[in-house]
């Protein structure tokens, strides 16, 4: 065999293997993670920008990790928990991801929320949509279709590199922004949490292990989803960067603080004009909200499944699976009626992405442990490397409990400060 033969092979088994790392770092660029980075540029302007780039290769050993475990044991984390620790700590890990699923769940409905506002359409009228629209995707498994949906509005993201491009910011300012930043304000400390929420997200982790598992890939894939993983963090990554650029350059960065979901859509009518920055600022939060819907929706019907024995929930008609569907449907309302009390949307999907952050911890102690103990020898985490991640798993872990708590509770000083 030649050898430009086997590389179009090669190349050939890599495209066959992509799907899940790309749609779980493409869900990561959801409507939380526009709405916490336009935030950021808007209260301070690139200060954000390092550690967004510095969360990369946390991103990317997390996400490895995940992918890993589902090629090497054909398992999802749940199960593998389950099987080696026992139901205990199996439902510690299921609740863990059922809040950052339920606070995932409330950034999504906040952007479809705010892309409707931004039209002039009522959140209630929004909400009543959304919830009606879910409830059928899932009733009638038609979340496939949706998910690629999803993935064509959510490419507008791309747009994103326009919008950064056109609104010719000062290098020297980016440089000289991205080198200050105020760790010892609790507010920034707050939104540094919340941008490592909806960096490494616990249901985009245990997505991706689900979802290689899903799609019949074992061991063999392993480049190949090495490949596709990477590739997706730093697209994930470039696309944050280019919006909070764009972010910072046109929202203030002076300590403004943004109100609304609608007015990020400022960002992108001052860099694209007002009819198409308004078309693709919706088109882009609807697309990116859609996938994560898909995604955090599968993800808890995989770890549910796994754990109290019904595998798929989401593959079987709500009378085979009475309790799971309840509790979703209980989730998509409870989540609409809280979008449309009147809750600044802004400040509950930025406390959504630090309560990602503070669970991180939980999750990645158990990718860390089931990387050590459950895979075959040739993917087992060991020497060096294992060192490696442990550091990196111990240090982002630090960095999220730390941030997370002093930020929140200087979050509720201020709060009960201004009342």
């Amino acid at each position: 065999m030649n050898i430009a033969k086997l590389h179009s092979q090669r190349w050939q088994r890599i495209l066959v293997v992509a799907g899940p790392g790309l749609v779980a770092m493409l869900a990561d660029t959801d409507a939380g993670s526009i709405i916490t980075i336009a935030q950021s540029g808007a209260k301070w302007g690139y200060q954000m920008l390092l550690p967004n780039l510095v969360f990369v290769p946390f991103m990317f050993m997390a996400q490895e990790l995940a992918a890993r475990l589902g090629l090497g044991t054909g398992r999802g984390a749940a199960d593998l928990v389950l099987r080696r620790l026992g139901r205990g700590p199996a439902i510690v890990l299921l609740a863990a991801l059922a809040v950052s699923c339920f606070g995932g769940l409330l950034t999504e409905m906040s952007g479809l929320a705010g892309a409707g506002a931004t039209y002039g359409v009522p959140i209630s009228a929004t909400m009543t949509m959304t919830v009606l629209g879910l409830m059928l995707m899932i009733a009638t498994g038609s979340y496939r279709s949706v998910e690629r949906v999803g993935l064509f509005l959510g490419s507008f993201e791309l747009a994103f590199f326009v919008m950064a491009w056109n609104a010719q910011p000062s290098v020297v300012e980016i440089v000289h922004g991205a080198a200050r930043m105020s760790v010892q304000n609790g507010d920034y400390l707050y939104l540094l949490a919340a941008n490592l929420g909806t960096s490494i997200i616990p249901w985009t982790l245990l997505y991706q292990q689900s979802a290689s598992v899903d799609k019949g890939l074992d061991s063999g894939d392993i480049k190949g989803a090495r490949i596709e993983t990477l590739a997706g963090v730093v697209l994930c990554q470039a696309i944050t960067s280019a919006l909070l650029i764009a972010a910072g350059a046109t929202l203030g960065g002076k300590g403004s603080s943004l109100i609304r979901v609608e007015q990020i859509g400022t960002a992108f009518t001052a860099t694209l004009g007002s009819i198409t920055g308004n078309a693709v600022f919706v088109l882009g939060l609807v697309g990116g909200a859609l996938v994560a819907t898909i995604v955090l929706c599968l993800t808890l019907a995989w770890t549910f499944g796994e754990v109290l024995g019904m595998r798929h929930s989401l593959e079987h008609h709500p009378t085979e699976a009475p309790w799971f569907y309840g509790v979703l449907g209980a989730m998509i309302v409870a989540g609409a009626a809280l979008v449309s009390s009147g809750i600044n949307l802004i400040d509950l999907t930025v406390g959504a992405g630090v309560i990602n952050a503070l669970l991180l911890p939980i999750v990645l102690g158990f990718l860390y442990f089931l990387g050590r103990t459950a895979l075959p020898e040739v993917l087992c985490l060991k020497g060096i490397y294992a060192a490696v991640v442990a550091i990196a798993f111990v240090l982002i872990s630090s960095v999220a409990l730390y941030t997370g708590l002093v930020g929140a509770w200087w979050s509720l000083r201020a709060g009960a400060g201004a009342s």
